[in-house]
């Protein structure tokens, strides 16, 4: 199957002059058909042996129609480049910011991302259409830098389990006197680093589905959600003596059920996970004004104000696992923030100075979807 020729490329600015200077001609003919025509016929008499003027009567020879014709004629071959070179003028004019934005996309394309339009003056469309795309061309900045840092942290996470299980069967093989209970041993030690690799595996799936965004928009109650998500980690937390207190009142949001459930889920796991023993996880529920709010509170070791943002992005851990434990893979609020930004909800987040973090998350009432005041903070972070 061949593609289509592409059409021949024509000038915008020249359509646009050739535009203006065919409304100029053809307003020039209108006036002068509106000056010209009641002058035919017309003479001006002045009576014999008199250098008075005369008067003016409408019979005679007056000004002849062909005198008229070649005047009218003059003026507008004169007016045609006249046109030409207005609307070409104005054309320029008008197309310099989309110039501007045509070269800088040309260049952002061949790999320059940091680059912008900054079209300035004076405020119209074209330059509120540049301030849109440096918005675009930040973001797009920014995810590439994101992509490129979490492939690079994701073959590093894959890579670890992978060397230790090449280097557990190595040693086992190379023992001559390993016998049946030292190769059992060693095959549920790999066993367990499969199901690492498996669970981290899982991790990669989820956050990938958090960032592709809501499937489906349904109503529903963060309240039930939470109940939900709490019945199933209940065990958990009592494993390891932490308190779960729930304060739930209902609060309607708009979204998708599976996403903003993986969002509850991965905080309160994050809140049992990084606690201190006996300690307590706090989430309430309710809803201001167009807002449907969520928090999370838990004790834990203190987190300095300046690493709370290092905390959402992925395979970051201020410590391994901020207790010696690595069973967690520092994808749960890299989800969390993923989730949010494909719901428009604010996400802000709290050190708390005994320790431990207190974490909201602000989503829409399913009346108002959009709120304009939201579109530019996703995922917001303040501490």
């Amino acid at each position: 199957m061949t593609s289509p020729r592409p059409l021949p490329r024509r000038s915008l600015q020249a359509r646009l002059a050739l535009f203006y200077a065919a409304g100029i001609f053809v307003a020039g003919i209108v006036v002068l058909a509106i000056v010209t025509l009641p002058l035919v016929g017309i003479q001006s008499t002045t009576p014999v042996h008199s250098n008075a003027p005369g008067t003016l009567t409408g019979t005679g020879r007056g000004i002849g129609p062909h005198q008229l014709l070649v005047g009218s004629a003059v003026a507008l071959a004169i007016l045609i480049p006249i046109a030409l070179a207005a609307g070409w003028f104005v054309a320029g004019r008008f197309l310099r910011p989309l110039r501007a934005i045509t070269a800088t996309a040309k260049a952002i394309s061949a790999g320059n991302l940091h680059q912008r339009l900054d079209l300035g003056e004076p405020a119209d469309e074209l330059t509120e259409l540049g301030y849109i795309l440096d918005d675009l061309f930040a973001r797009l900045q920014a995810s590439f830098d994101a992509h490129r840092h979490f492939v690079a942290n994701a073959s590093h996470e894959l890579r670890t389990p992978l060397a230790g299980l090449r280097t557990l069967l190595e040693v086992t093989l190379a023992d001559p006197d390993a016998d049946t209970d030292t190769l059992r041993s060693a095959c549920q030690e790999a066993l367990g680093l499969g199901g690492h690799q498996e669970r981290l595996v899982q991790a990669l799936l989820a956050l990938a589905t958090s960032e592709r965004g809501p499937t489906r928009r349904d109503t529903l109650d963060l309240a039930q959600v939470v109940k939900r998500v709490l019945a199933s980690r209940r065990d958990q937390a009592a494993q390891g003596g932490i308190d779960l207190a729930e304060h739930l009142t209902p609060s309607v949001t708009a979204g998708d059920p599976s996403l903003i459930e993986s969002l509850i889920a991965n905080l309160v796991d994050n809140a049992i996970r990084h606690n201190h023993p006996d300690g307590h996880v706090q989430i309430t529920t309710h809803t201001s004004g167009t807002q449907a709010t969520l928090t999370i509170t838990n004790s834990g070791p203190v987190i300095p104000d300046n690493q709370i943002q290092r905390l959402f992005q992925p395979f970051q851990r201020l410590a391994p696992d901020r207790h010696g434990r690595r069973d967690g893979y520092g994808l749960g609020l890299a989800i969390v923030t993923a989730v949010a930004q494909a719901h428009h909800a604010t996400l802000t987040t709290t050190a708390r100075p005994e320790g431990g973090l207190t974490i909201t998350v602000r989503f829409t009432h399913p009346s108002h979807p959009n709120p304009p005041h939201q579109q530019d903070n996703y995922a917001k972070l303040a501490t």
